[in-house]
Parts: structure tokens; C-alpha cells; sequence
């Protein structure tokens, strides 16, 4: 097995790369401090995170700590390239960073070199050891499976990187990258969660089939699984939750709450259970949100749960695996 071992736990940064507000970069070394304390020892970054911050302050962090001791992973296919005159313009995708540099699409193997020599330059690591193509689906997935992916596989073989992927939202596309190329991990992100499991269809069994590793994240499905109760403002996929949406996952916390359970810990779990995940990547935006995630992550659920959840309609019997 070319993927290295990377715990049930993972780090997500691009939370420290200022998603959707700014942080300072004390409170994203505390962050990454309390992380490590915890026993992560998977940080998974992109370039589009911060447009390289997140790199760039997860490098900071890494560089101290032996490099034997943790798994990096970060992305290709999007190349930052500096823009003149960028003066008072701010990241239009998210990122509250300044828009001083501008994402590129190159799925061309010079492409791919560059961006992990970039991205070995903003962290200060001497490797990477999981390179993801990002989001093929969003700009053309062929090229990205005909042109990124094997110059991935050149990269493997090399020993520049010890493993490949793809990272998307897409459960078709990623079943479609796992068919057309030699590959050791997807990045699922929402796909496969207590909300909703379209991936368990055909992705996670081609997974398996293949031998396949799958790092799980969106499993709180952008936020709307993140807290005990539902608030009914929250959101999914990024938008203001749809009501029938809203309150499924209003019903899957009162299942939980009968039990004596937390919805996020039930999420967590649930998401890391499947034989094919290999880990579970979740974020934070400050030091406390690790400690709570950690403890959701060891915290003990009956069974008693889950099967309630089988017998309510909530979740298919055939995904028990907890």
C-alpha cells in the first residue's frame, strides 16, 4: 500500500486560510497546536485555500515538528499566479484573503510540476507526501484524467510524492477518475455523510473493489450537522439549508438526543465507519473546536442508535458498519 497511514482523524486547513473570515495567525498556530495535541497527524492543504496562506501557515507549523511523525497532502490543478495592480481587491472565491495572486487551471504536466514546487516552496517541507488532482469536475474533467493524472502517476513513480488522488464534490467524478487512472486515495467531500450517502452506491464499492483509500470530509454537510441542536438557520452546501433538508437533519439530532448522543459525534463516526474510509478531514477555526472534535470522535454511541436510526427510515441497514 502506496498511501501512508493517516489515522481516523485528519486536519482540514482551509479553515487557516481565512475561509469566509479572516484569522490571525496566532489563533491559526494555536489551532494547529491543539491539532497535534490531539494526536492528528494528517494536514490536508490546496493551493486555493487563502490562494497559498493555508500552505504557507501549515508549513510554518509543520517545519517544526519531526517530519517522520505527520502525513501532508495538497493539491494540483490550480496554479496562483501573481496579478498586477491588485491593490485593495479581495479573493472573490470565499478566501479573506487579498486578491494579489490569481488561480489558473493547468492540468498539463509542466502544470502539475510546477504546482508542487510551488507548493513546496510556500510550505518549506522538503515533500508532499499526497498530491490530489482539485476538482477536475469543475473545469474539465477529461483533461484532468488524460493529462493530470498521469502525470501524477510520473510523479509517483519518481518518489516526489508517495501517493495520488483526486479531491471533489462529485461522487460521479471521482468513480469516473478511479476507472480511468492508477490512483491511491479520493478526497469525498459531502457526499457520504449521516445526512446524506450517494457515494455508498457505486464510488465507495468501486473503491473497495479497487483498493481504493477514501479520506472522507464535508461530513457535517457545511455546517448543518456541526451542532447538537439544528439551528434553522443553517446552512448546506455552502447555501441556506432547504426545508426538507432542514428537517431531516432536525430528526436525525432528536434521534440522537433520545440516546444521549451529539449529533456531530454521530456524524464523525458514522462517516469513518464505512471499510472504505481510510480517515475523516474536519476543520476548525480555533483550538476549543479540536479538543470538541477529538472527544466527539472517541466519544462512546450504542448501537441501540444506530439501529433506531435503520428502523426510523433514517439510514439504509446495508451502511451499518459501526
Amino acid at each position: 500500500m502506496r498511501l501512508p497511514e493517516l489515522g481516523r482523524l485528519g486536519f482540514g486547513a482551509a479553515g487557516i486560510g481565512n475561509l469566509y473570515r479572516a484569522m490571525d495567525d496566532d489563533v491559526a498556530a494555536a489551532t494547529l497546536g491543539a491539532a497535534w495535541n490531539a494526536g492528528l497527524r494528517y494536514f490536508d492543504t490546496a493551493p486555493h485555500y487563502g490562494l497559498g496562506l493555508s500552505e504557507r501557515r501549515l508549513g510554518k507549523f509543520l517545519t517544526t515538528r519531526p517530519r517522520d511523525e505527520f502525513v501532508i497532502s495538497t493539491k494540483v490543478g490550480r496554479i496562483l499566479e501573481p496579478v498586477e495592480n491588485s491593490e485593495g481587491t479581495r479573493d472573490a472565491q470565499g478566501f479573506d484573503v487579498p486578491a494579489d495572486t490569481v488561480r489558473r487551471w493547468d492540468p498539463s504536466e509542466a502544470g502539475i510540476r510546477r504546482s508542487i514546487e510551488d507548493s513546496l516552496e510556500r510550505t518549506g517541507l522538503d515533500r508532499i507526501d499526497i498530491a490530489y488532482l482539485h476538482d477536475p469536475d469543475v473545469y474539465d474533467l477529461e483533461a484532468g484524467i488524460k493529462q493530470a493524472l498521469p502525470a501524477l502517476q510520473e510523479l509517483r513513480e519518481e518518489g516526489l510524492v508517495k501517493a495520488i488522488g483526486v479531491g471533489s464534490n462529485s461522487a460521479d467524478a471521482l468513480a469516473e477518475c478511479v476507472l480511468g487512472a492508477d490512483i491511491d486515495v479520493i478526497m469525498l467531500a459531502g457526499r457520504y455523510s449521516l445526512l446524506e450517502q450517494p457515494a455508498a452506491e457505486d464510488l465507495l464499492p468501486l473503491c473497495l473493489e479497487r483498493d481504493v483509500q477514501v479520506a472522507n470530509c464535508g461530513v457535517y454537510n457545511s455546517g448543518l450537522l456541526a451542532r447538537p441542536v439544528v439551528p434553522d438557520n443553517a446552512h448546506y452546501n455552502y447555501e441556506p439549508a432547504p426545508t426538507e433538508i432542514l428537517a431531516r437533519a432536525k430528526v436525525l439530532a432528536a434521534c440522537c438526543n433520545e440516546f444521549g448522543v451529539e449529533l456531530p459525534a454521530a456524524a464523525l463516526q458514522f462517516a469513518v465507519s464505512h471499510p472504505a474510509v481510510c480517515t475523516v478531514v474536519v476543520g476548525a477555526s480555533n483550538a476549543k473546536q479540536i479538543a470538541q472534535t477529538a472527544e466527539r470522535m472517541a466519544a462512546v454511541i450504542p448501537s441501540a442508535l444506530w439501529h433506531a436510526m435503520v428502523e426510523r427510515g433514517l439510514l439504509k441497514e446495508g451502511l451499518l458498519h459501526v
